[in-house]
């Protein structure tokens, strides 16, 4: 089994200089709110992404008064410790190493720890823009093929280059044509090894996603879930080429993978328009619990699964379902906040799985 055994937080958040050892497959973590229970999982994410799962600058996650943080981490697969941590200096500069070895990029490291998270706000998932849902394939596909997180980098690099030379050519009433057909010719192979790799990966993934959504829900329900990208519909040479004029118009490329989106439905509605409450917290747990069966799969191993206050808006039945999927049936590490642990000791009596209680 893949698990933490450990972790040490110095000045991160409200954390001066605080360790946690782990010792079971299941670790609540439970206290009044604000005393910093997000924040242990969060250092966890830190050591598995190289980031915050909250926040997208390092800097708001130095103690106050502070001016650096360091997070590390004891990780064991297969009776062997390997070391990791990440360290934000004074200077601003981070740092990520494993067993002492220095990462020279940090989009190396992803998917060495893999880590599946759940927490309030993921609710934009089912409720939020194209740029969430787009995100969380990537977070998925990343973990899974390093060649993809390059290739994503590339282009969001290419794309910048793109979009600022559109700008400059409406701002300056001239064209370079041939600039920008060599743009062009750079974006497309990046944009075609992407859109591959998520027509492949979706193919499979979204049917799992509507099985597990059923489970949960614990019945029928008209659920649809499509991939949506327009390089379905045309080479993205020819997507490009057709919008050139729109684009310099607009001052920006409006068409390709980062217009990307997964499509849900409930009925002929969009799901978010007439989905529960229940339905919506039912789907984000089937997109996510998928997303921990494909990397499970993938790895020969099951990754860590951080919950971070998931059981609001859940009634007892959903509780216990998804518990007994999650801390029972799969071996994995598994991590939950709450404030109530009476709860969560009686859900974890119930299905016999043993806990760790971590009490702030």
């Amino acid at each position: 089994m893949f698990r933490l055994n450990s972790i040490s937080l110095l000045q991160f958040k409200n954390y001066t200089n605080r360790s946690f050892q782990f010792s079971k497959k299941v670790v609540a973590i439970c206290g009044k709110n604000g005393v910093g229970k997000t924040n242990i999982l969060d250092a966890i994410h830190y050591l598995c992404f190289t980031k915050s799962y909250f926040s997208s600058t390092d800097a708001v996650n130095v103690q106050q008064g502070a001016k650096g943080f360091r997070i590390d981490g004891a990780f064991e697969q297969n009776s062997e410790i390997e070391n990791a941590a990440c360290i934000l200096r004074e200077t601003g500069k981070k740092e990520f190493s494993v067993n002492g070895a220095l990462y020279d990029k940090f989009s190396k490291h992803i998917g060495r720890y893999p880590c599946v998270i759940i927490a309030p706000d993921d609710a934009v998932l089912i409720t939020g823009g194209s740029e969430e849902r787009r995100g969380f394939i990537d977070a998925l596909i990343s973990q899974l093929d390093p060649e993809y997180l390059k290739q994503l980098i590339l282009y969001n690099k290419l794309l910048q280059q793109r979009n600022s030379f559109l700008k400059a050519a409406a701002e300056q009433g001239t064209l370079d044509e041939s600039l920008l057909s060599v743009l062009d010719e750079q974006l497309i192979p990046a944009g075609n090894f992407i859109f591959n790799k998520r027509r492949d990966t979706l193919v499979a993934f979204l049917p799992r996603v509507k099985r597990m959504y059923t489970g949960i829900a614990q019945q029928e329900e008209p659920l649809s879930l499509f991939y949506e990208s327009r390089l379905l519909e045309a080479t993205f040479e020819e997507l490009l080429k057709a919008a050139r004029q729109k684009d310099l118009a607009l001052q920006r490329t409006t068409l390709g993978i980062h217009r990307d989106d997964i499509t849900l439905q409930l009925g002929n509605q969009p799901f978010k328009n007439i989905a529960s409450q229940g339905q919506r917290k039912s789907l984000l747990f089937a997109l996510k619990l998928t997303e921990l069966e494909v990397l499970a799969a993938k790895k020969k191993f099951t990754p860590l699964l951080l919950l971070d206050d998931v059981f609001e808006k859940l009634d007892e039945d959903r509780i216990s379902s998804l518990l007994r999927q999650v801390c029972h049936e799969k071996d994995g590490q598994v991590f939950i906040t709450d404030t109530n642990k009476e709860r969560i000791m009686q859900h974890m009596e119930a299905i016999g799985a043993e806990l760790h209680l971590v009490e702030l």
